[in-house]
């Protein structure tokens, strides 16, 4: 298959338009339209359904789908690995929960651009489902997440253990009546969050039912609705007592401290490349500073 052809398809499904594609493309409607047909002709199906809106994808297009992102991105490594010269540099493309990114990749980042200026950091956050989703589409190279992970494409080495808390408001009374009877709110990230489903079985096996959901994009949103006393929400420790202390209080979960793993995750077949090595390094080096003690909070 023509390497343009396909690229011409991937902007088509991305942006949902000949016209959006082409102007993404740098050419024509006409051209856009031209490799499309070229390449429905070769694979004998129709990839595109059209309508007044734009387009969408045929199942027929939405199976190419995968490959040709997967075709692309190694397409993108095999260049790579052509210039890899042994020195740490372009583009690291790096996903993290809005948990980890919060307290625990400042200082590993920081350290790393330091050694390795060359190096051009992107860092996308998402509940643990979206990054897992975006490193086996090739969109990220590694990604922080919450274990366990369980998939034949993906590896993951633990980074740090998280004991997870339920936080509430420093001067919240009658927490668990008043969640049994609904009159607060689990506030939690979106759909796909491992610490979420987790909050969610927590409440279930306590008989919390039914109970409200307030959903977040940020750790300092969610912590700010948890002061006002707007509800609750179960996050790791430290980042709980990263922020400010006198206003949150730790609830025990059950007797014995509940701890998740925090892994870095990238593909079984990725290229380890000199970057990717070097950020693997950084990830052994920081972590003493990465698990360092922050100062307790009020634990009710």
């Amino acid at each position: 298959m023509d390497p343009t052809a396909l690229a011409t398809f991937l902007a088509v499904a991305q942006h949902g338009s000949v016209t959006a594609a082409a102007l993404a493309l740098h050419t024509v409607q006409s051209n856009v339209t031209a490799r499309l047909h070229q390449l429905e002709s070769e694979l004998g199906a129709r990839l595109f359904e059209r309508h007044s809106r734009g387009v969408t994808l045929t199942s027929a297009g939405t199976r190419l789908l995968e490959y040709a992102e997967r075709l692309r991105a190694l397409s993108v490594e095999a260049r790579a690995a052509v210039r890899d010269d042994g020195l740490a540099h372009g583009k690291l493309r790096i996903g993290s929960m809005e948990s980890t990114a919060f307290v625990r990749l400042p200082s590993l980042l920081g350290g790393f651009h330091a050694q390795h200026p060359g190096v051009q950091i992107e860092v996308r956050t998402g509940p643990t489902a979206e990054l897992l989703e975006q490193v086996l589409s090739h969109r990220l190279d590694g990604a922080f997440v919450a274990g366990p992970l369980n998939h034949p494409r993906l590896e993951g080495r633990p980074v740090y253990r998280e004991e997870l808390v339920l936080v509430c408001a420093r001067d919240s009374v009658g927490m668990a009546q008043r969640l049994a009877r609904g009159e607060l709110t689990a506030i939690t990230f979106s759909e796909g969050c491992s610490y979420r489903q987790r909050l969610e079985t927590l409440f279930t096996a306590r008989g919390w039912l039914p109970f409200r959901r307030l959903e977040f994009g940020s750790v300092e949103g969610m912590l700010a609705c948890v002061a006002q006393d707007v509800g609750v929400a179960l996050l790791p420790r430290s980042v709980v007592e990263a922020h400010a202390r006198d206003t949150l209080r730790v609830e025990a979960l059950t007797l014995e401290p509940l701890w998740v793993d925090t892994l870095f995750v990238r593909r079984v077949d990725a290229y380890l490349g000199s970057t990717l090595q070097a950020f693997d390094r950084a990830l052994e080096d920081g972590a003493e500073h990465m698990t360092a003690a922050i100062p307790s909070i009020a634990t009710g």
